[in-house]
């Protein structure tokens, strides 16, 4: 059972630390967790994390998961879409969202020149019958 995300009021992100691979995904591929009390494979909770591509960096393969996802590109630039070499694909600039529900194949993804996304990943409740 998770007691919830941390309580964190404003305060400035160290950008330069911190970074790490997240597993299935390709080196130049990093990510920041801002808060969590996400549980994959219980199937409960949520996370906020930045998520950053180096420039040329490609996934070969969509994605699917059993949890919603929102995506936010503050900078850079991301396309979606490209085959297994990196080629092709639809391109987006900043300021563009993405919201998925569970279940739904999306990618692979490329970055030309690198970008930095605002992730939000959570499992939401079951309705119950009344």
């Amino acid at each position: 059972m998770s007691n919830g995300k941390p309580h964190l009021e404003f305060h400035t992100l160290d950008l330069q630390s911190g970074w790490e691979t997240p597993p299935g995904y390709p080196e130049g591929i990093k990510q920041k967790i801002l808060a969590s009390d996400f549980n994959e494979d219980g199937k409960a909770g949520g996370r906020s994390r930045l998520l950053r591509f180096d420039p040329g960096v490609f996934t070969t393969d969509p994605f699917v998961h059993e949890y919603w996802e929102e995506v936010f590109l503050i900078s850079g630039d991301l396309t979606v879409g490209n085959d297994k070499s990196g080629n092709g694909g639809a391109a987006f600039a900043p300021n563009t969202y993405a919201c998925r529900p569970p279940g739904a194949y999306h990618g692979p993804f490329k970055s030309n020149g690198g970008c930095l996304l605002f992730e939000l990943h959570y499992f939401s409740e079951k309705p119950t019958n009344k």
